[in-house]
């Protein structure tokens, strides 16, 4: 197998902080040698997750078993999602702002016609539904546990208890059409195609403030894996809140 030199779209403050989670898992465990150092295994793990590289070129690219790259990228995605805020802690960062952004998002994944429970009907594909908090400038702030595509978006807010969060602050939040009725404090716009007045003004401004959130979208798509998830869908949740963990740490 031919193997190239590539590169990774990320500042050196991930690697290093990465690097360091690594080092000090290392050290509680007590293991003495691996094929790679904190610092590979750190490499490894970003390319992977920033560049969507397969198992088989990074075990090429770094001289190991398809194993031990199975067992090195599980490690640290396991290590960051512990670190990934929880919907509490993004509650309690979110009652400074003037209000947040929700939207939600379907991460397409490697599924077959006969997997109806992750087929979205509006996105036309197979998916994973997860449910995105930003602030005002669009920030990302949290991500929720990943859902079946066929999953509403209102429904996966309430399930993950979004809105009965946002009420209980009483921290005011933009969201489009698809949370109707999802609470107080969530605000949505108008329906209606041929409205009139205020309440065209009123959807305009709307849209303006929302669309602001899909730059936390946009931070999500940027890991590349994340584009064509093709791992078991019992570990998406793990992968999105890795890449969460590192978006906040870098």
């Amino acid at each position: 197998m031919l193997v190239y030199p590539s590169g990774i779209d990320l500042s050196s403050r991930s690697l290093q902080y990465l690097s360091g989670l690594l080092a000090g898992h290392r050290r509680r465990i007590g293991s003495r040698w691996r094929r790679l150092t904190c610092g590979r295994q750190a490499v490894l793990v970003l390319a992977h997750l920033c560049c969507g590289d397969t198992y088989a070129r990074l075990a090429a690219g770094f001289r190991v078993g398809i194993a031990t790259v199975h067992r090195y990228i599980r490690e640290a995605v396991d290590l960051l999602a512990a670190l990934a805020p929880t919907l509490e802690q993004a509650i309690t960062t979110v009652r400074k702002k003037a209000y947040v952004i929700l939207d939600g998002t379907v991460l397409p994944i490697d599924r077959i016609d006969a997997d109806h429970p992750y087929y979205s009907g509006k996105k036309k594909h197979h998916g994973m539904n997860v449910q995105v908090l930003a602030d005002p400038a669009g920030r990302l702030i949290w991500a929720s546990d990943a859902l079946p595509g066929a999953v509403h978006d209102l429904t996966a807010a309430r399930t993950h208890g979004i809105p009965a969060a946002l009420a209980t602050d009483d921290v005011k939040c933009w969201a489009d059409r698809a949370y109707q009725g999802a609470g107080p404090t969530v605000r949505v716009p108008f329906r209606g195609k041929n409205l009139r007045g205020w309440r065209r003004r009123h959807n305009r401004d709307h849209a303006k403030i929302r669309s602001l959130g899909k730059r936390a979208m946009a931070t999500l798509k940027c890991w590349r894996l994340l584009r064509k998830l093709r791992c078991s869908t019992t570990r998406i949740t793990a992968v999105v809140r890795a890449v969460v963990a590192l978006e906040l740490a870098a």
